[in-house]
């Protein structure tokens, strides 16, 4: 995520530079003698404030979940201490909160690819079943598991089903998902 920031900045840089003819050589050069000064103008070109796409996705679910545990408006179900999240896994997770986890990771998801559904979100969440001495195959993540996330974010009206198959976020899920990215941003920062 920091490489990504770092690209779209620099992106940004060549966009300044263009009007004055410079090459790609010199953008580069001048790009990192700038320093601090170009945080500021990366910061003046984006004013629209920080979305989940500018921080990194591990700090970003990590705080959503403790905010979806916080608030106690999502039904964790009963069997969560004993399922597991998928048939080729040997263990249920070990993490009590894996759930929170999972449905965090789920919304940002959405968030990024409006009217995914629950089977492409169990070929992203599937992986690797080990056969023994046969070749490995891919086997997809739990149904159960999504589907019950997922209508636990349909009832806190943070995601909402989509008119064409799947599920879309809503704007107070974008709002919410865009208020803990400035957080997470802001305490980077510090």
């Amino acid at each position: 995520a920091v490489v990504s920031t770092q690209r779209r900045e620099f992106q940004t840089f060549q966009h300044y530079f263009k009007r004055i003819n410079l090459s790609s050589k010199d953008t580069m050069a001048l790009y990192q003698s700038l320093g601090p000064i170009r945080e500021h103008i990366y910061k003046e070109k984006h004013v629209g404030g920080t979305t989940l796409k500018d921080v990194d996705s591990q700090l970003w679910v990590k705080e959503f979940a403790a905010f979806l545990k916080k608030s106690g408006k999502l039904n964790v179900p009963v069997w969560t201490d004993i399922v597991k999240t998928a048939t080729f896994k040997e263990l249920p997770p070990q993490d009590p909160d894996w759930f929170y986890v999972r449905t965090a990771a789920l919304l940002r998801r959405v968030y990024l690819r409006q009217g995914v559904g629950c089977g492409a979100l169990r070929k992203i969440y599937g992986g690797r079943m080990h056969r023994g001495s046969a070749p490995s195959h891919h086997k997809p993540a739990s149904a159960s598991v999504i589907r019950k996330a997922l209508r636990g974010l349909e009832e806190m009206k943070m995601i909402a089903k989509h008119p064409d198959g799947g599920r879309m976020i809503t704007s107070q899920g974008r709002k919410d998902a865009d208020r803990i990215a400035a957080q997470v941003m802001s305490s980077r920062q510090e």
